[in-house]
């Protein structure tokens, strides 16, 4: 049982004992710091319950606590809050406990719970991943660490959005323009490649649709008309009937593109555990309509088009199959979500990483999977995130105007390159060493600028700025990460014994303190699927040693003890920063 627990208890009973009432919750904040004390009892909360002057009720407990709880040594009292000071002897002990495991904050896996499947990146096959990928996938691979790091078994997983219209202008304008070529021939990663003509398709529409309308035919009959996208959906039909030609150029240019992303998946640090593909999914589900028509679930129209009538629940009605029996991709998400479960039957919820222009689908989609009586919908989430936006703008695939993921990696490298050069702390490094580092310095700026700021909100990404090496970066945080190594190579003396017996320093309190928070934080980024949290607290975690480092000796202290502990005490917390950012996908240098 931790302090907050145990002092809920005495308060509990020290109200009990004082004013004969049941408490029935204690608030606890942290003290501030301009207040002595080490946790702070929240006395407005219980005027709910106890009656009377919050400075007085504060002072009674807090009396009641010093001569009732032996770590309890004073007390303040500021307006409604209880200010508590505990005995140093308490956080010596716990970090004690700390220091002997060497998992703290992570929990293990409960082999025997039920699992978590977290989809991430599912990405068309027509263009390379881009800067708005990038946020959709160090989300949700952060999101699936969190969530084991909090005990869960996870499957990370993505749905490739292989077929479709879309899919075909790639392959006609290749067909079209492309002579031949390949990725081998080209020198392009295959995504690029199928990206490029995916652009050339649009500007080949465009004209066509000029030549149509200087022949008298208006814009919207010019755009249904094109010969280019008649022979697109031509194509895609023939693809749908299995035709070889058809099936085989698809293939190729598929493989050309998933041997890109595995490039870029690779750069970024993230992998899958199992793949789904719309090719093969985009026909599930429709056995769910049938189901639903006989259980009431779904309903009939004249034209014999299948609905969900949601307008109860403050929703809409929602089609789930067209009057000629073909799906929509709500039914095949339907199919897909109940395929998962059927084919790892110990997944027990679903997390969807989906932009947030996609909510009121995912409220549909959960709505309707629970009245078809699956269980497990009551687990599934949708992690719904802003847009990525640049000083330049917005960006658009059609017109070749987004940014892409490997562009911008390269970018992250190269000015994580050009700002070490400028503060020259690179010396003696070899040349494979340097552009270890750089990717290293440069995938800890792009993850940590995107994940530190709360899923939900837009975020303007500003390469330069997030490789700042000062202030909330992933590479100040690395660099104190690496200053804590270079303390411990340094400290030339056995610093394994345990400390017992020693007055700390405020300094050290609050870095133990922060110590501790660690698996609250982590439980609380698992349940609010936010790896902000995370992020920022690691930032927090960061400032508080760089201002003990500033003003306490830790190599040159007084005493051996003092000077043992604070060794420790460094490696604690270069410990819990390596796990933190290893939550996030981001791995810290030894040195800098």
């Amino acid at each position: 049982m931790n302090i907050q627990e145990t002092l809920s208890n005495q308060v509990k009973l020290a109200v009990k004992n004082k004013y004969n009432v049941d408490l029935s919750t204690v608030e606890f904040q942290a003290t501030r710091k301009e207040f002595p004390g080490d946790i702070t009892v929240v006395v407005f909360s219980m005027l709910r319950e106890v009656k009377g002057n919050p400075v007085q009720i504060g002072e009674t407990i807090g009396a009641f606590l010093v001569e009732h709880v032996d770590y309890v040594k004073g007390f303040n009292v500021v307006k409604g809050f209880l200010n508590i000071e505990i005995h140093d002897d308490v956080f010596l002990n716990d970090f004690n406990a700390i220091l002997k495991d060497d998992n703290f904050g992570i929990k293990a896996i409960d082999a025997n719970g039920k699992a978590v499947m977290v989809e991430y990146s599912s990405p068309n096959t027509n263009k390379p991943l881009h800067l708005g990928h990038i946020r959709n996938i160090l989300l949700g691979y952060s999101v699936s660490e969190i969530l084991k790091a909090s005990g869960k078994k996870v499957y990370k997983t993505q749905i490739i959005n292989d077929r479709g219209i879309h899919i075909c202008k790639s392959m006609l304008a290749w067909k079209r323009f492309g002579n031949g070529e390949t990725p081998e021939s080209s020198g392009l990663k295959g995504d690029k490649l199928v990206g490029d003509y995916y652009v050339k398709f649009d500007q080949e529409y465009k004209k066509e649709i000029q030549e149509l309308i200087q022949k008298d035919s208006t814009e919207e009959e010019a755009k249904k008309n094109a010969p280019i996208l008649l022979e697109a959906q031509d194509m895609l039909r023939k693809w749908e009937a299995g035709d070889e030609e058809v099936v085989s150029l698809w293939k190729t240019m598929n493989q050309w593109v998933y041997d890109g992303f595995d490039e870029t998946y690779k750069a970024l640090g993230v992998d899958f555990d199992c793949l789904y593909y719309e090719s093969q999914t985009y026909l599930l589900g429709k056995e769910f309509v049938a189901e639903g028509l006989k259980t009431g679930v779904f309903y009939k129209k004249e034209d014999g088009s299948v609905w969900c009538d949601l307008t109860e629940d403050g929703l809409d009605e929602k089609i789930v199959q067209r009057a000629d029996g073909t799906a929509v991709y709500m039914t095949q998400d339907i199919g897909t979500a109940i395929q998962r479960v059927k084919d790892y039957p110990d997944v027990g919820g679903m997390v969807y990483t989906v932009g947030n222009e996609q909510e009121y689908h995912f409220k549909v989609l959960f709505l309707i999977i629970k009245k078809l009586g699956f269980e497990w919908a009551e687990n599934l989430y949708h992690l719904s995130y802003g847009m990525v936006d640049l000083p330049s703008g917005k960006m658009k695939s059609r017109e070749g105007t987004v940014v892409d993921a490997d562009d911008l990696i390269h970018e992250m490298e190269d000015t994580a390159e050009d700002i070490s050069k400028e503060l020259g702390k690179l010396d003696g490094y070899s040349d494979d060493a340097k552009r270890a580092l750089y990717h290293t310095i440069g995938m800890g700026a792009l993850k940590y600028y995107i994940l530190k700021v709360d899923p939900r909100k837009r975020i303007l990404f500003d390469p330069k700025e997030s490789v700042d090496f000062q202030g909330n970066t992933g590479p100040f945080i690395q660099y104190t990460y690496a200053r804590i190594q270079a303390i411990l190579r340094k400290a030339d003396f056995d610093y394994s014994h345990t400390i017992s017996d020693k007055d700390l320093h405020e300094k050290e309190k609050q870095l133990i303190k922060l110590v501790q928070q660690f698996p609250e934080v982590v439980l609380n980024a698992a349940d609010s699927h936010s790896p902000a949290l995370i992020a920022n607290y690691t930032y927090d975690l960061v400032k508080e040693f760089n201002s003990f480092y500033q003003n306490v000796s830790i190599l040159g202290a007084d005493s051996e003890t003092d000077k043992v502990f604070r060794v420790q005490l460094s490696m604690i917390v270069g410990r819990t920063i390596k796990e933190a950012f290893k939550l996030l996908g981001i791995d810290v240098p030894e040195r800098m």
